[in-house]
């Protein structure tokens, strides 16, 4: 089978951060508003449809573009050259116009006020070491499970993020796209965007830091070999 051109990969990574997008903006939405107050309820209602959707998207559009949906995740894999840099510019400007239509889209679902401007706060040492834990968590489970068992990296991503909701305070971003995208959404899941900057610089740090992790954790180990003469 031909490879895809390079404006099929853009479209899926347009899409795919876009869904990714709805249904974050989308769940979030839903849970605040069925939870009566009750904030563990909402957030429980935004993680599962974020972690499902996640293992839609990656099966169905991995094969096309790889399914990254994330600044963070391409610049990994152009650091490891696996696409090129002028392709993987492409691809971030996917993500990000994706993840934009993604939360206007919501806002029209659920009959919001399409243009808003977050202001939820989120901000803090805590939460940026959350950024980077999430971020750096992430990158590790893509990379490991693709060497271990590529079949299984749409549940291993999808489930890695569902849990991530709980464990980071920042509730896991762990993808610039997403986060440029939230500041736009005065609901549930948003982000100031005075906020958005240190949680981009966390989680491109958090993410470069696992691929070389990765790197040290999958190579060859060195054996010495004795000289003919020993």
């Amino acid at each position: 089978m031909a490879p895809h051109t390079l404006h099929q990969r853009l479209g899926a990574e347009f899409i795919g951060t876009a869904m990714l997008l709805a249904t974050v903006i989308g769940s979030g939405i839903t849970g605040e508003r069925l939870a009566g107050g009750n904030v563990a309820i909402a957030l429980l209602g935004n993680t599962i449809p974020t972690g499902a959707i996640l293992i839609v998207l990656i099966t169905m559009l991995g094969p096309i573009s790889g399914a990254h949906f994330n600044p963070a995740v391409t610049a990994v894999f152009a650091l490891r050259k696996e696409i090129a840099g002028s392709d993987a510019l492409g691809y971030v400007l996917a993500q990000a116009l994706g993840g934009i239509v993604g939360v206007l889209a919501a806002h029209l679902m659920f009959d919001e006020s399409v243009l808003q401007i977050a202001s939820k706060v989120r901000a803090g040492p805590s939460q940026w070491f959350s950024e980077w834990v999430a971020a750096f968590g992430l990158v590790l489970t893509i990379l490991l499970t693709l060497r271990a068992n590529s079949a299984a990296v749409a549940t291993s991503v999808g489930l890695y993020i569902t849990a991530a909701y709980w464990f980071t305070a920042s509730t896991s971003f762990a993808n610039p796209a997403v986060t440029i995208a939230r500041a736009l959404s005065d609901t549930f899941a948003g982000i100031r965007p005075q906020d958005m900057a240190p949680f981009i610089v966390a989680q491109m740090i958090g993410a470069v830091m696992a691929a070389y992790v990765c790197r040290w954790l999958l190579s060859e180990p060195t054996t010495s070999r004795q000289s003919p003469a020993e």
